[in-house]
């Protein structure tokens, strides 16, 4: 088992970034696939980025060339640097785990994801 708690999320003015850290324990973040996904309000929760085990990274349109995932083996921490933030990157966001049985086709699918953090809300004004 994996647990995961994220930080870093906060208020930032539109164009400003923010830098979201995945702390994991009970077992190495190189052991899983890692995604990032966010919930707005009223809204179903969705992926944003994920780090693969094999170091595969993909992302959501929406965040591409704007967001980057990242992993520190040392500190068994995944990151999510989120720049050029626009007011409607305002959500929680989550990070899972994925077991190394799924094929890339299953990265950006919830319900694939054994552990979730608590999350951390991020809010971005206009």
């Amino acid at each position: 088992q994996v647990q995961l708690v994220e930080s870093g999320g906060g208020l930032v003015q539109a164009g400003g970034s923010l830098s979201l850290s995945c702390a994991a324990s009970g077992r190495t973040v190189t052991s899983y696939t890692m995604g990032w996904f966010h919930q707005a309000p009223g809204t179903e929760r969705e992926f944003v980025a994920v780090l693969s085990w094999s170091d595969i990274t993909y992302y959501a349109d929406s965040v591409k060339g704007r967001f980057t995932v990242s992993r520190d083996n040392a500190k068994n921490t995944v990151y999510l640097q989120m720049n050029s933030l626009k007011p409607e990157d305002t959500a929680v966001y989550y990070c899972a785990a994925q077991a190394p049985k799924y094929s890339s086709s299953y990265y950006t699918l919830r319900g694939r994801y054994d552990y979730w953090g608590q999350g951390t809300q991020v809010t971005v004004s206009s």
